[in-house]
């Protein structure tokens, strides 16, 4: 599936208004988790717009790809990419958090259209994903089971847990990237638990690994497909991003993890978007 120049381009731009509609919609709801989102962006409309075969027409085609945003907190960026694909409105991208909205403050497979399952509880996505790609084994499927974890989530030990069990079934099918922005919710990922040499770990659980600037579409894209040509074992992609990439106030700073802007902030943020090239 080699992308043109024209497609790059087509997705750069699909960022730029993903993160329009992430800042927006956090704006609106005055509540959510911009810098995550934000960094997982790139990522996340190159999975929707280029590699995943989905149907917003049939959102459970059992002959889908799935997707699961591990770190769920970061959903108004799988909000985005869903609305902007056209699984519901995007109107409705400014009820977000609101009482009985589609669009909950994480995601919920039980309400809203496109979501492959619930997540929020950190840890738990890689082992749901596991689950769904060796049923589709089973089943004979062709299908592809696509996962962003958060590097502060590889805290969790039941991530590892999942990576073997994974290995065990050589999960040829499921592809995961880490969101690798070296920021959680208090700190540095390298103060609060360092994960280095994080390739090493994941080559130990026997992985294929792969490494990509998680903010550079031609990147992406290219990693990507060299992931998808991996046979007899799972593949994970380390991410290096940018927290809060594209708004400058919000870059690699780890007080705009869970915060939303005002006013001014807000028109600040999208002059920046519409500016970029």
């Amino acid at each position: 599936m080699t992308a043109t120049p024209e497609t790059i381009t087509c997705l750069q731009a699909q960022a730029r208004q993903i993160r329009k509609d992430i800042v927006t919609m956090i704006h609106a709801a005055h509540s959510g988790h911009p810098g995550g989102s934000l960094s997982a962006a790139d990522i996340v409309t190159a999975l929707y717009f280029h590699f995943m075969r989905v149907d917003p027409a049939r959102p459970r085609w059992e002959d889908r790809d799935r997707f699961i945003l591990s770190k769920g907190h970061a959903c108004p960026v799988w909000y985005a990419c869903l609305a902007r694909r056209g699984f519901f409105p995007v109107e409705q991208l400014l009820t977000l958090r609101k009482i009985d909205s589609l669009l909950q403050g994480h995601p919920d497979m039980l309400k809203t259209p496109g979501v492959d399952m619930t997540t929020g509880s950190l840890g738990q996505g890689l082992s749901a994903a596991v689950g769904m790609a060796l049923g589709l084994k089973l089943d004979q499927k062709l299908a592809r089971v696509y996962v962003v974890l958060g590097d502060g989530e590889l805290d969790e030990g039941q991530v590892w847990e999942a990576a073997l069990s994974a290995a065990k079934y050589r999960l040829d099918n499921l592809l995961v990237c880490v969101d690798y922005n070296n920021l959680q919710l208090d700190g540095p990922c390298d103060q609060i638990m360092p994960v280095e040499p994080l390739a090493a770990k994941w080559e130990a659980f026997n992985w294929q690994v792969f490494e990509m600037d998680g903010n550079d579409m031609p990147q992406i894209v290219n990693t990507i497909e060299a992931a998808l040509q991996v046979h007899g074992r799972p593949a994970v992609i380390i991410a290096h991003t940018v927290k809060g990439k594209g708004v400058s106030f919000m870059e690699n700073d780890c007080h705009w993890h869970g915060r939303a802007p005002d006013d001014e902030q807000y028109a600040q943020a999208i002059r920046e978007l519409e500016m970029a090239l």
